[in-house]
């Protein structure tokens, strides 16, 4: 995938999280597209590390901003809250030049937005924590990944990240049967 897929790409997922009423903050658009990359296998070439909130990718906040540089979206504000991005007004022109990209990962991109676009940032947060507790193997069972999960995010009970992994468990048996 060449940088100019990429970007379509990015920019459709924004769009399709948009329209489902995600918020659209950076940080939505981080966890969602980690699970992008990481759960749904769409090979963004972004690097990810684990950070403040979670997974974080520096390379995908470049790419936001060169969507915004490129004026493909823009930065709204709206007090007391934090900005989110919204695709621009020319945003469709250039998506209408990657049918085929955007065709060939639309399933994939429908299946995260179904399941994040709704959540709220501690929830995402959790979730993806929890995916990378997953992938990473950083515990045995359910209830090392959970500890795991506590451990690295204090301020998550043991409960809760119980709850995170089922949810991505929940995931990843609706993405088999979808997949298969």
């Amino acid at each position: 995938m060449n940088d100019s897929q990429r970007e379509a790409l990015l920019l459709d997922f924004v769009r399709r999280l948009k329209e489902k009423g995600s918020w659209c903050g950076e940080t939505h658009i981080q966890k969602s597209t980690y699970f992008l990359q990481e759960f749904a296998q769409v090979s963004l070439g972004l690097n990810y590390i684990f950070y403040k909130h979670g997974p974080f990718s520096f390379d995908l906040n470049d790419k936001l901003t060169a969507l915004r540089g490129n004026m493909l979206v823009d930065l709204r504000s709206h007090p007391p809250y934090g900005p989110h991005l919204h695709p621009s007004a020319s945003a469709q022109d250039y998506l209408a030049r990657y049918p085929k990209t955007i065709g060939t990962y639309e399933s994939h991109m429908d299946f995260i937005v179904d399941k994040l676009a709704d959540k709220n940032v501690a929830a995402l947060e959790k979730l993806s924590t929890a995916l990378y507790v997953m992938l990473e193997k950083l515990g045995d069972s359910d209830d090392e990944m959970a500890e795991e999960i506590h451990r690295l995010k204090p301020h998550v009970s043991l409960s809760d990240a119980r709850e995170a992994l089922e949810e991505v468990g929940q995931f990843k048996e609706e993405w088999s049967r979808m997949m298969s």
